[in-house]
């Protein structure tokens, strides 16, 4: 008996081997997409992430809406404290790995960052686009019934608890994507924002936006979740390799309030030389 051929299954992506190396692929099919035969050089790198993700090609809208929301989430800005990390990582010479695993681990959680923007998408599956509803649960947002992994949120998610007034870039972003949105989430949010904002006395938060642009690219709130920690990864990088070519002598934070009682001040080629002869 022949030995039968052994085959992997996923629904993403499949593969057909090189005829001389069984571990080596021929062709590669994602959503049943040649992507080196077909998509490489047609498609754009948005119109593939969605497919990757939703598992069909975008509409001409739908790439715009997730093209624009990776601009404006592509680097959250040094105050972000996500961004904060990688630069504390490259500051100190961590790799380049650490420090985009310490942004990871810092967006990762409740307070601007992925898991959020998760809930505001369970918002939003709950509340769709009625003001009545959106002002109990946000009065009186849903109970866990069992501590998991997640504490319970301690703000409504989607709102910045430490937010005096809903800032100009999130205010640009949700302006610019409500117009250009194929869906209804992000207009009515954009129409809604100041009766939001009234309801909990906290400002809109860029994570609030990004929720409403994941599902009115009909994304799950695990897939939205997912997609908001990849977008923030560019600026943490950047900023990470900055503070490790710069190695924390040019840290934006705190110069200023360090102040050493014996400063022995810049190494000279000379004196490292005498130390190492030591």
């Amino acid at each position: 008996m022949a030995e039968q051929e052994e085959t992997f299954h996923t629904r993403i992506w499949d593969e057909i081997p090189e005829p001389d190396n069984p571990f080596a692929a021929a062709s590669c099919y994602c959503h049943g997409y040649d992507v080196y035969g077909d998509l490489l050089g047609k498609a754009s790198w948005v119109e593939y992430l969605y497919l990757l993700f939703y598992g069909e090609r975008p509409s001409p809208q739908q790439a715009k809406l997730l093209e624009g929301l990776a601009i404006a989430l592509a680097n959250p800005g040094i105050r972000e404290p996500s961004v904060h990390a990688a630069m504390s990582g490259g500051a100190g010479g961590s790799t380049n790995a650490s420090c985009l695993m310490a942004a990871l681990a810092v967006g990762a959680g409740q307070l601007g960052g992925a898991h959020e923007v998760y809930r505001a998408m369970e918002y939003w599956q709950q509340c769709r686009c009625n003001l009545d509803t959106w002002r109990e649960l946000l009065l009186h947002p849903p109970q866990e019934e069992r501590i998991d992994i997640w504490q319970p949120m301690e703000h409504p998610a989607g709102f910045d608890p430490h937010g005096a007034s809903c800032p100009t870039p999130v205010r640009q972003t949700l302006n610019y994507l409500a117009e250009i949105s194929p869906n209804e989430h992000l207009p009515w949010l954009q129409a809604q924002r100041d009766a939001l904002e009234h309801t909990v006395d906290l400002p809109l938060a860029m994570s609030g936006v990004a929720a409403a642009a994941f599902k009115d690219l009909d994304l799950s709130p695990e897939q939205g979740e997912m997609l908001y920690l990849i977008l923030r990864l560019p600026g943490a990088a950047v900023h990470a390799l900055e503070q490790k070519k710069a190695k924390g002598r040019r840290f934006p934070f705190f110069t200023h309030a360090i102040h050493l009682a014996n400063d022995p001040g810049p190494f000279t080629v000379k004196q490292t030389v005498e130390r190492s002869t030591i």
